[in-house]
């Protein structure tokens, strides 16, 4: 079997960015780690703080932060780094070529309860000669993106990722200590009939959504023609998982509890990244209205809606809200 190294060599991917890849995965193995050993590592419950976005920090969420933050700051070939854990960007080596963003610890609130959880990152070129703690040079849309990926931390830790050629599924082997290619050229099912949202929003949802949903949930005899089940785990890591194993789509819509907030997804960290590997897998993703990689950020924080999976119901939910 192909280690990781191996196949960013063979898809032609340059020793610099293989090498913050490389960083990125050694703060994953060690995040694997402590996931495994749970309560024994003391890394259960939550802090007494609050993150940029509003939500109460888990243990984990901190440890696994800094863990990215301080590897990839080191970097040589890292300019700056932006995660959904801190307020503002932060510099690395001034004369670095890439930028990376995360999520150190998707899914968090399901710690506690040994549910699964994963790590989202993206890397970006740096497009000019400023620093890294300046957000600016973080502001370029999703299509601008050279790697992307995510760590599923399961009963077996993969690495999902594309450097835009195609999507691979790594599997941590812990007697090597190294990730090694168990799936290549993943590609998602056109059609599904399996969607995953959080229903007990759906009163906050715009009409064209609940149209939808109750169109699924009528079944054989709705318009749409099929009985449809539906999944929700409360990670997108694993959510989006499944429906590279085997089709489906994943959303969570703009809701009206928060006008002032496009969705609940940060674009950054989790909407673009995903976007990348679902797009580059033959899936496709959506605001509801346009590709979520043609949205051009304004913030590191920024939120948008999220439509994406298999592409023909993906196609449906965007023909919903352009009635």
């Amino acid at each position: 079997m192909k280690r990781l190294d191996q196949v960013l060599a063979n898809d032609g991917v340059g020793a610099e960015l293989e090498l913050v890849i490389k960083d990125v995965m050694v703060a994953c193995k060690d995040i694997a780690y402590k996931l495994a050993q749970g309560e024994l590592a003391g890394i259960l419950g939550a802090t007494e703080d609050e993150n940029v976005q509003g939500e109460t920090q888990k243990k984990l969420d901190v440890i696994s932060n800094d863990l990215l933050k301080d590897i990839l700051i080191a970097n040589p070939y890292v300019r700056g780094i932006g995660s959904e854990e801190e307020d503002y960007t932060v510099a690395g080596n001034a004369g670095g070529k890439y930028l990376v963003t995360f999520d150190p610890l998707d899914g968090s609130s399901n710690i506690d309860v040994n549910l699964s959880v994963g790590t989202i990152f993206s890397v970006l070129e740096a497009q000019d000669d400023q620093s890294g703690d300046n957000q600016e040079v973080f502001l370029q849309n999703g299509r601008k993106q050279v790697a992307a990926g995510y760590v599923l931390y399961g009963p077996s830790a993969l690495l999902v990722m594309t450097t835009g050629n195609g999507v691979n599924f790594f599997t941590l082997d812990r007697n090597i200590g190294e990730f090694v290619l168990t799936k290549s050229n993943i590609q998602i099912p056109e059609d599904t009939a399996e969607f995953a949202i959080n229903m007990s929003n759906q009163r906050f949802w715009e009409p064209e959504m609940k149209q939808y949903i109750d169109d699924c949930l009528a079944g054989e005899e709705g318009p749409l023609g099929k009985r449809y089940n539906m999944r929700w785990v409360a990670s997108m890591v694993a959510e989006v998982h499944r429906i590279l194993v085997r089709g489906g789509i994943f959303m969570y819509p703009y809701d009206s509890r928060d006008p002032s907030k496009a969705g609940k997804l940060r674009l950054m960290y989790e909407g673009n990244p995903m976007s990348m590997i679902v797009e580059q897998a033959g899936g496709a993703s959506s605001t509801g209205r346009i590709d979520i990689m043609d949205v051009e950020p304004k913030g590191i924080h920024d939120r948008v809606p999220v439509v994406l999976g298999s592409k023909n119901e993906v196609a449906k939910v965007v023909a919903y809200h352009s009635k």
